[in-house]
């Protein structure tokens, strides 16, 4: 099973990624990471008992108004069919704008009490299972340092 660990100023998730379930959406994310795409970019959406949301590379510069617009240069398919399609806490999911139209933007449920709407709608890829306390200490602007991949 492939592996992450998230390194934020507030703390490390280790995620576990949905290999099965969500194989394309993962090899993404796991690319974008390995090429080093999120260090230094912010969590620029945070909504309390939903969501933190990154990997918008305007994010750099949390005063720039393309922050939540950017993505890598492509769009990929959404992954809606696995059976771990289901938004719980911990869960990271591709954000989009519109079906198969995700490419860097990820999020991470607080709770399922406000994302139960977005099951099957946004591809969930993998899921916290250490550091779930860091979501909550994650705040607007929240730097993430680096993300590394284990396989």
């Amino acid at each position: 099973m492939k592996k992450a660990e998230i390194k934020t100023e507030v703390g490390v998730m280790k995620v576990e990624f949905y290999d099965e379930d969500a194989p394309n959406t993962v090899d993404n994310f796991i690319k974008l990471s390995k090429e080093g795409f999120y260090n230094g970019l912010r969590f620029h959406r945070v909504i309390p008992d939903f969501v933190v949301q990154g990997g918008c590379p305007h994010s750099k510069d949390m005063r720039s108004s393309r922050v939540g617009t950017g993505g890598p240069g492509y769009s990929i398919d959404c992954e809606l069919d696995g059976d771990n399609q289901y938004h719980d806490r911990g869960v990271l999911s591709m954000a989009h704008a519109g079906r198969n139209t995700g490419g860097s933007q990820f999020f991470i449920c607080h709770s399922r009490t406000n994302t139960a709407h977005l099951d099957r709608q946004h591809t969930c890829f993998g899921k916290v299972v250490e550091g779930l306390e860091v979501i909550d200490k994650i705040m607007p602007g929240c730097l993430i340092e680096e993300i590394t991949i284990s396989e």
